[in-house]
C-alpha cells in the first residue's frame, strides 16, 4: 500500500469527520463561528480586494475560523511572475487563485487535494464542466469558486438600425448582418463594425473564441491518448474529424477580415475589440460576463443587452466556454492545512454564494446557478452551466500559437489546413513530444 505523504494526512484528519453519507465536504456549516483556530490564511488573486474583503468581514462574523483570513490583489500582468519569485523565496501566500487554463503549468506549485478527501464524482457532481483542468490523475489541484462564461455583447440601436430586433442565434446569420451592419468610407477602411472577428491583435478574446468555434464544430485543441499522455489534438491525422472542424472553424474566424469579402468587418488597424464597441462603433461584441461592469462604466449611454454564444446551427448539443478560477493551495505556504480548510469553507454554498454577487462573476456551483435569478445574472448562470474548457499546457505559449494560425491563414502565407497542421506540432513541441 502507497504511503500517505504528510500533507495527505493533514487532509484526512482535518476532513475526515465530514465525510457523512451523502453530504459533500464542502457543504460546511458556517453559522456559529464554532470550531478551532486555523491561524492566518494569505489568499492571492487578480480579483477585486473590495469586494472580498466584504464578503470575508462577513463570513468572519458567522465562523471564527475566517478571522484570520486576508486577500491581497495583484496585478494580474505580473501575478505569475510575482507568484513566482514569492513562493520561491518563502513569502509566498498560503492560497491563490489559479485560473483553469494555468492549472496544468501551475500544478507543481500547489498541494493536490486527494480523492480521498474529495473524490472524483463530488467534484463532477458540484462543480461545472468547464473546472474539469482541475482534476488531476491524482486528487484536484484547486478547488472551484467562479465560473466567467463567454456571451454575446450587442448593440441595440446598430442592430435595429440594420433591421435587425435581435441578436443572432446562429453564427451562419452573422454573413447577412456583416453585410447590412459594417459600414466603410470611400477609401474602404470600416469605420462601423458587424463584429470583430478575424484578427488576433485587436481582438479581446481571439484565442478564447476561436477555441469556442473549434469546440462547438466538434474538433478538440488537446486530447489524452491511450497511454494517458496530453497530446495535440487540432490536427492528429489528415482527414480525420478534428482537424476538418479546426480548420472550418478557422475559416469562419478569417471571414471577416478578408477585404475582399462582401461581409468584411474587421482590420487590424481599427481599435481594440472591447473599445470600439463601448464607443457605439461596432454591433456584436464577444466577451466574458464579467466585463459587463467594465464595458457600461466605459460608455454609460450605450444602448446594449446580452445575449447568449450563438452556436452551429447543425449541432447536436449547445456548447459555450468559460473561465473558471479556484483556490489552490500552495506548496510553499506556511499554513497548509489551515489554507485548505479555508478554501473548502469559501467555496461552501453559504460563502461562494455571496463571493459571487459581490464580484458580480457566476458561481463555479452547480447548486447555486440553478437558482432563480434576474435579468443578465440569469443568462449569465445559465451560460457558466453550458461552459467547456480545453487542457491548456501553456497559456502564454499557445496564444502565440493562436496568432500564429489565425495570421498565417489572413495573411495567405499558409492555406487553412496548413496552418492548422503547423499549430498542431506546434501544439506538441509545447507538451514536449
Amino acid at each position: 500500500m502507497k504511503k500517505l505523504s504528510m500533507f495527505q494526512i493533514t487532509l484526512l484528519v482535518v476532513f475526515g469527520g465530514l465525510a457523512i453519507s451523502g453530504v459533500l465536504i464542502f457543504a460546511l456549516a458556517i453559522g456559529g463561528g464554532q470550531g478551532s483556530a486555523i491561524g492566518p490564511v494569505r489568499i492571492w488573486g487578480t480579483l477585486d480586494q473590495n469586494a472580498f474583503a466584504t464578503v470575508l468581514r462577513q463570513a468572519a462574523e458567522n465562523n471564527a475560523q475566517l478571522s484570520q483570513v486576508t486577500y491581497e490583489q495583484k496585478d494580474p500582468v505580473t501575478f505569475e511572475a510575482d507568484l513566482i519569485n514569492a513562493l520561491a523565496s518563502g513569502a509566498g501566500p498560503d492560497l491563490f487563485l489559479m485560473r483553469q487554463d494555468y492549472a496544468l503549468k501551475n500544478a507543481g506549485k500547489v498541494s493536490v487535494i486527494p480523492f480521498s478527501a474529495l473524490s472524483r464524482t463530488q467534484f463532477e457532481s458540484t462543480f461545472v464542466e468547464a473546472a474539469r483542468p482541475f482534476l488531476a490523475q491524482n486528487g484536484v489541484i484547486a478547488v472551484p469558486l467562479l465560473a466567467d462564461p463567454l456571451v454575446l455583447y450587442w448593440n441595440k440601436d446598430m442592430l435595429a438600425s440594420a433591421g435587425y430586433a435581435q441578436p443572432p442565434k446562429y453564427w451562419d446569420e452573422l454573413f447577412g448582418i456583416a453585410q447590412k451592419t459594417s459600414e466603410r468610407n470611400e477609401s474602404g477602411s470600416i469605420v462601423k463594425s458587424a463584429i470583430a472577428l478575424g484578427e488576433y491583435r485587436n481582438v479581446t478574446n481571439a484565442k478564447d473564441i476561436l477555441a469556442t468555434l473549434i469546440l462547438q464544430a466538434g474538433g478538440d485543441i488537446t486530447a489524452f491518448d491511450n497511454a494517458g499522455r496530453l497530446t495535440p489534438a487540432l490536427a492528429p491525422r489528415v482527414g480525420a474529424t478534428s482537424i476538418q472542424s479546426t480548420a472550418s472553424a478557422l475559416r469562419f474566424y478569417t471571414e471577416f477580415s478578408d477585404p475582399s469579402k462582401n461581409d468584411y468587418s474587421w482590420s487590424r488597424s481599427l481599435p481594440e475589440s472591447q473599445k470600439a464597441f463601448a464607443s457605439g462603433d461596432v454591433a456584436l461584441y464577444i466577451g466574458y460576463a464579467s466585463e459587463a461592469p467594465r464595458i457600461t462604466r466605459m460608455n454609460p449611454n450605450l444602448n446594449y443587452a446580452v445575449a447568449p454564444m450563438p452556436q452551429v446551427r447543425a449541432a447536436k448539443n449547445t456548447l459555450n466556454t468559460g473561465r473558471v478560477w479556484a483556490l489552490a493551495a500552495s506548496r510553499a505556504g506556511k499554513n497548509p492545512g489551515g489554507a485548505i480548510t479555508v478554501a473548502f469553507l469559501l467555496v461552501s454554498a453559504d460563502t461562494a454564494g455571496p463571493l459571487s454577487t459581490a464580484l458580480g462573476i457566476p458561481s463555479a456551483r452547480r447548486d447555486i446557478l440553478n437558482k432563480p435569478a434576474q435579468g443578465n445574472d440569469d443568462l449569465f448562470n445559465k451560460q457558466a452551466i453550458l461552459a467547456h474548457s480545453w487542457l491548456d499546457p501553456d497559456p502564454d505559449k499557445t496564444s502565440a500559437l493562436f496568432q500564429a494560425m489565425i495570421e498565417n491563414t489572413t495573411s495567405g502565407t499558409l492555406l487553412v489546413t496548413e496552418a492548422v497542421q503547423r499549430a498542431d506540432q506546434e501544439m506538441a513541441h509545447i507538451l514536449g513530444l
